[in-house]
């Protein structure tokens, strides 16, 4: 059975979305915040991956966003970490996401569905709560869309607010990184 039309526009704006505000943010870190750039930069990649027909394959493209997702979010909340003195956890989360990116081709779909939501969520957690010891604003606020996201790709439903569950997830995903980037300037406005 053939996607409808309208189906196929849902996905492409939230994969231009997502894609769109991850390369600004990933330009606009990269002097200061260069493991959050690179995280920006993974996550921009497979949201065009995804848009551009005949770039590769399906398995290409779900390859992409199981990078993106347990390295690139890792890369946002080392730097995340890193600036705030926190180093110990800002290596854990990233040494934990090259573990899960190696190891992932073990664990067959179910495995990388779960330990990319637990990415999601451990990332979105642990952000969320240096954001509130240091009154970080858009910090917060991303780790409550990034927090959404991982929860709301659990749910059973097909449709969320009368759109495909993963095109909200990736329009949650996309406000998140867009209060992460904000919170890496507020970050470095407040540090520097």
């Amino acid at each position: 059975m053939a996607p409808r039309p309208g189906r196929e526009w849902s996905s492409a704006l939230s994969h231009l979305a997502l894609g769109s505000v991850s390369l600004h943010a990933a330009l606009s870190t990269a002097q200061a915040n260069r493991g959050a750039a690179a995280g920006f930069l993974l996550q921009a990649l497979a949201a065009a991956t995804m848009l551009a027909p005949g770039l590769g394959t399906d398995e290409d493209c779900l390859a992409g966003a199981w990078v993106a997702t347990v390295i690139g979010l890792p890369l946002l909340a080392f730097d995340f970490h890193w600036v705030n003195g926190d180093c110990s956890s800002a290596n854990l989360l990233l040494g934990g996401g090259m573990v899960l990116a190696v190891t992932g081709e073990h664990l067959g779909a179910e495995g990388r569905s779960v330990a990319g939501q637990a990415v999601v969520l451990v990332v979105a957690v642990t952000i969320l709560i240096v954001a509130v010891f240091t009154t970080n604003t858009y910090g917060m606020w991303g780790g409550v869309m990034l927090g959404a996201a991982g929860l709301l790709s659990r749910l059973e439903e097909d449709r969320l607010l009368l759109l495909p569950k993963e095109d909200v997830c990736r329009w949650a995903l996309a406000g998140g990184s867009w209060a992460y980037h904000r919170a890496l300037h507020t970050q470095r406005l407040q540090w520097g």
